[in-house]
């Protein structure tokens, strides 16, 4: 099976980095900004609040959900005005979630093992986030990233999978998805006919009545091993 794999999709979040300090720092770095440039949407949105209103925001409109970065940008809106502040202050708002979203602190195993994997196939990054490969600073190491956002709907939907696919040139079932989510990743995958790796960072336990994915690994490590390696593909749950 291996012998046949002509390119690699990668999930980014929890799976080059883990997500939940990023998702911290953006509440406390933008509280810090409205303090500073609109006390009053500090004092009527504090941390749980805004995450709150976030949530509710994403209720108020689910046909953007494949989009969270227009939905990050529609709350901050929805704060100043509530607030009674100016809502022109949300574009200085976004560029600070902007900036925060793309610092991250990669799992150790990350780098290293994206540059040996790269080495031997094409990467493409496949994310339900607003992560900027370029911002970042690791865009060389992938072809190209698609996005949620840009194709007009998340991760599980198998259309987002067989875009990559078209781009990258192969067929389906000769490109690896690698992921940390089994519902998102591995099971979207699997049903749009893609190879599938689950890279268990501990973050989620397998359901009991999916199939198991074609590759488990905890690292990208392990990955980078198994493709030099030239085993095949074994289903493990």
């Amino acid at each position: 099976m291996k012998s046949s794999l002509r390119a690699i999709t990668l999930d980014l979040d929890d799976t080059l980095w883990p997500f939940a300090p990023i998702g911290e720092r953006i509440e406390s770095t933008l509280h810090a900004w409205f303090e500073a440039h609109s006390p009053r949407t500090a004092e009527r949105f504090p941390i749980a609040e805004m995450r709150a209103l976030r949530e509710r925001v994403m209720l108020e409109f689910p046909e953007l959900a494949h989009d969270l970065g227009l939905l990050r940008r529609l709350t901050i809106e929805r704060a100043l005005r509530e607030s009674g502040d100016d809502p022109e202050l949300a574009s200085a708002a976004y560029a600070i979630f902007f900036r925060e979203r793309n610092r991250v602190d990669f799992f150790p195993d990350a780098i290293a093992s994206l540059r040996r994997i790269s080495a031997h196939l094409p990467v493409a990054a496949l994310t339900n986030g607003n992560a900027d490969l370029v911002a970042i600073g690791i865009g060389d190491l992938f072809r190209f990233e698609l996005t949620a956002r840009e194709y007009g709907a998340p991760k599980p939907d198998t259309g987002l999978f067989r875009e990559a696919c078209q781009r990258l040139e192969a067929e389906p079932g000769d490109v690896l998805h690698v992921g940390d989510d089994p519902r998102v990743d591995m099971a979207g995958a699997a049903r749009a006919g893609m190879r599938t790796c689950w890279i268990d960072r501990g973050l989620h336990a397998w359901p009991e009545a999916q199939p198991p994915a074609d590759l488990r690994v905890t690292t990208l490590t392990a990955l980078a091993d198994w493709l030099e390696s030239g085993a095949p593909l074994k289903k493990v749950a």
